[in-house]
């Protein structure tokens, strides 16, 4: 059985919809200064980190100048759903989109961290969570540059169903919330299946470090257009976050446990 996923971020359908161009005669006209490439999705990843970081600090400000850091880290995190979901389904967007998503997703993650932080003072959660987060994506690059782990079909579909698996157990998790029921993987939670719960979320999204490197590869040798760089950039953007934000609630369950 294989598992398809609708998001674009974890399969190719939406590079596969990308526009073909066609000259007068009917044959395909590729103009390679137009097309994507690596190196373009490469810099376009930089700038997204850049912009993020921008957003995180802009938060990080605000806190130690006494604002109230709540709504934006709260609006950051609806205004990054929204802009990913939009350019899910309309790729071409994403060279607006995707810029966006970095600077809202920076205040998001810049409050979470501040919070996190005054949870458990002195821990250094936050640096141990951009290391570790650091280290996973080098050593995963490295392990695809290299070919020591290749993306098959077969690997495409365990991780998709996974990942898929994951979404909708933290989706039931979330409306039991409202129930008063306290989801096992919550940071309050310290017990040792919630930490192996977060361990096994942070083996499958480093596993989605090796899909998103497979598609913008795949997609640059394709000449897809221009834009699909900062698509790319995007996808790799939301899996770098996700990862960063399953390490921070894994050290933060360790340091409640001391």
């Amino acid at each position: 059985m294989e598992f398809k996923s609708k998001n674009p971020f974890l399969s190719n359908k939406s590079f596969a919809k990308a526009d073909t161009i066609y000259d007068a005669e009917g044959n395909v006209l590729i103009d390679y200064n137009n097309t994507m490439t690596v190196n373009g999705a490469v810099n376009k990843s930089f700038i997204l980190l850049l912009l993020l970081l921008t957003g995180a600090f802009t938060v990080w400000y605000m806190a130690v100048n006494g604002f109230n850091i709540l709504p934006s880290t709260i609006g950051g995190a609806i205004l990054a759903f929204i802009s990913v979901l939009v350019a899910s389904f309309k790729p071409a967007t994403s060279r607006y989109l995707a810029p966006a998503y970095a600077l809202f997703e920076g205040l998001f993650i810049g409050g979470l961290t501040l919070i996190i932080d005054a949870m458990y003072p002195g821990q250094g959660i936050a640096m141990k969570a951009v290391t570790a987060t650091f280290v996973t994506f080098i050593v995963c690059f490295g392990l695809y540059r290299f070919r020591i782990v290749k993306v098959t079909e077969q690997f495409k579909s365990i991780v998709i169903a996974a990942t898929l698996a994951i979404a909708t157990y933290y989706l039931i998790s979330w409306i039991m919330s409202f129930f008063g029921f306290m989801p096992i993987h919550s940071i309050q939670n310290n017990s040792l299946m919630s930490i192996g719960i977060s361990v096994f979320v942070i083996i499958i999204a480093a596993l989605n470090l090796f899909l998103d490197f497979d598609l913008i590869e795949k997609s640059a040798q394709q000449r897809l257009p221009k834009y699909m760089e900062w698509f790319g950039a995007m996808g790799l953007m939301v899996t770098l976050v996700w990862l960063y934000v399953e390490f921070l609630r894994l050290f933060a369950k360790l340091s409640s446990r001391d």
